[in-house]
C-alpha cells in the first residue's frame, strides 16, 4: 500500500504547499535490500568509556568505514558516542560538545546511537546521569528529521562483546522505522552472543515457526528470516490454507494450519516442530485480532475472545514449547505486542489489554529462561497493511503523521526488528520492548 500523501509531497506544487503551509514533510526512509552493505558511508564516534576503543573493531566487523576526527565538509551517515564514561550530571554536556558541532554535517536517514550504562545497575549522582541519556535521545529522535534515528543502547559491564547484533541493526536501513527506543544488553545476566560466520545469513540452518504468517505482518516476518537463512513454519488458521501454503511454498518453508486458540494445540504445535524439524530455534507469536468496541457497548464473547488469541495462546504455546524442551538452546522467543498495549487506544480496551499481556509475558519469563533462550517483543504502530487501508482518511492520516517520521511503516519494519531478535548474536538482547512506529508523538 502506498502513501499518497507523501508521494504529493514530493511534487512540485506539494513542496509549494508543504513549505508555505508548515505541513508534514516525510522524508522518503531506505530500507534495506540484500547483498547492501549494513553502513552506506562514515560513522563518527566519540566519548570516552567502556566500549570507546572497542568501537572501531566492531564497526570494522559489520563492514562499516569509521572515524573518530571530525573533518570540516565531511558528511557522516551515523554518530556513535559512547557514554559509558559519564559518571555526573556535570559530564553530560559532553553530549552537546560532540552532537551540536556535526548534526547539520548528517547525511539522508541518518543514524545516532548513544551507549551507556543500565541505570538500574547504578547507584547516586551516576544513576541520575545515565537515566537522563533517555531524555536526551528521545528529544534529540523528534528532533533530527531527514529520516534520521536515534537510539539509546545500555550495555551491562561485561557484555561489551554482545552489542554487535544491535549496532549492526541500529545502524543499518534495517532499523528505519525505530526510533526513540532503550534497548538493554545484559540486563538479565545472560549468556554471552554467540560469534557469527555469516552477517547476511546468520538463521542458516535454524528453524523458525511463526503464527498467523499467511499475509500481512505475518508474512513479511517469514520472508525476511528465510532471506537470512531460516526454514519457516508458518501456521494458520484452516480458512487462511490457501494463502499460507502459497507463501511457505514459495520461500521454501514448512506449514500447520490450525486454530491456536484449540484446547491442544500447544500439544499439536510441539509435536509437529520435533517430529519433523528436530525443534525450533524462534517462535514469533505473530496471530492476531482486534474487535474494536468502546467498553461501554463490549460483550464478555468479544473481549474474552481477543484475549483469548493474543496473549493466552501464545502463553499457553510458548509454556508446552519450554516444558517439552523443544525450543533449542540460544532459542529465541518473540512477541508481537502493540503501542495500543503501551499508550491505549479509544474503542481497544481488550485489544490493548491484550497486548500489555504480551509485554507482561516477555517481563514475566526474561529472567526465568535458561541454555541462552531469550524472550523480547516488538510494538508495532502504525504499519500500512490492507487492514489500515480500510480506516477512516481522516483517522488513518492522523494515524500516519503523529510520529517524528511523519509517515506509517511498512510490515517489513516489524519484520527486520524480528530477525535482529532472532540472531544467534542477539543472545544479550533479552526482556526488551522495542517499539516500531517511528517514534510516535504522543502517548509513548
Amino acid at each position: 500500500m502506498s502513501d499518497k500523501y507523501q508521494a504529493f509531497t514530493q511534487s512540485s506544487i506539494g513542496k509549494l504547499l508543504v513549505k508555505n503551509l508548515g505541513l508534514p514533510q516525510p522524508t522518503k526512509l531506505e530500507r534495506y535490500t540484500a547483498g547492501d552493505p549494513l553502513v552506506k558511508g562514515t560513522v563518527l564516534t566519540g566519548g570516552r568509556g567502556r566500549l570507546a576503543d572497542d568501537l572501531a573493531g566492531l564497526l570494522d566487523q559489520l563492514g562499516a568505514a569509521s572515524t573518530t576526527a571530525r573533518t570540516d565538509g565531511e558528511k557522516y551517515k551515523a554518530l556513535v558516542f559512547d557514554a559509558t564514561g559519564i559518571t555526573s550530571l556535570k559530564q553530560l554536556v559532553t553530549l552537546q560538545e560532540f552532537f551540536t558541532p556535526v548534526l547539520r554535517s548528517l547525511e539522508t536517514c541518518p543514524r545516532v546511537i548513544v551507549i551507556g550504562t543500565p541505570p538500574e545497575l547504578l547507584k547516586g549522582s551516576e544513576r541520575a546521569a545515565q537515566r537522563a541519556l533517555e531524555g536526551f535521545t528521545r528529544s534529540l529522535g523528534k528532533e533530527i528529521g531527514r529520516g534520521g534515528t536515534v537510539q539509546l543502547v545500555y550495555v551491562a559491564e561485561g557484555y561489551e562483546d554482545s552489542l554487535l547484533s544491535t549496532l549492526g541493526f541500529l545502524l543499518s536501513p534495517k532499523s528505519a522505522y525505530v526510533s526513540g527506543q532503550v534497548v538493554r544488553i545484559g540486563a538479565h545476566g545472560e549468556e554471552k552472543a554467540t560469534a557469527l560466520g555469516d552477517w547476511t545469513r546468520p538463521l542458516a540452518g535454524k528453524v523458525a515457526f511463526v503464527t498467523g504468517a499467511s499475509r500481512g505482518i505475518g508474512e513479511e516476518i517469514a520472508r525476511v528470516l528465510h532471506r537470512d537463512g531460516a526454514t519457516v513454519v508458518g501456521l494458520d488458521v484452516p480458512q487462511a490454507a490457501d494463502d499460507l501454503q502459497r507463501v511457505m511454498k514459495e520461500i521454501g518453508g514448512d506449514w500447520l494450519t490450525l486454530d491456536i486458540t484449540a484446547k491442544d494445540a500447544p500439544q499439536r504445535i510441539a509435536a509437529h516442530l520435533k517430529e519433523k524439524h528436530g525443534g525450533v530455534d524462534v517462535v514469533v507469536h505473530n496471530a492476531g485480532v482486534t474487535m474494536d468496541k468502546k467498553l461501554a457497548n463490549q460483550t464478555p464473547e468479544r473481549f474474552g475472545k481477543v484475549l483469548e488469541i493474543n496473549v493466552e495462546a501464545p502463553e499457553r504455546i510458548t509454556a508446552e514449547l519450554l516444558a517439552q524442551k523443544v525450543v533449542n538452546p540460544n532459542g529465541r522467543i518473540v512477541g508481537v505486542a502493540s503501542i495500543a498495549g503501551i499508550a491505549g487506544n479509544v474503542g481497544q480496551t481488550s485489544y490493548a489489554a491484550s497486548k500489555a499481556g504480551v509485554i507482561g509475558l516477555v517481563d514475566s519469563l526474561a529472567e526465568e529462561l535458561e541454555d541462552g533462550i531469550t524472550i523480547n517483543a516488538v510494538a508495532p504502530g502504525f504499519i500500512i497493511t490492507q487492514m489500515t487501508a480500510a480506516v477512516p482518511f481522516a483517522t488513518r492520516e492522523v494515524g500516519q503523521r503523529l510520529n517524528a517520521m511523519s509517515q506509517g511503516g511498512l510490515p517489513v519494519d516489524v519484520a527486520e526488528t524480528i530477525a535482529w531478535y532472532a540472531s544467534p548474536a542477539s543472545t544479550g538482547v533479552n526482556g526488551n520492548v522495542v517499539r516500531v512506529c517511528g517514534q510516535m508523538m504522543l502517548g509513548a
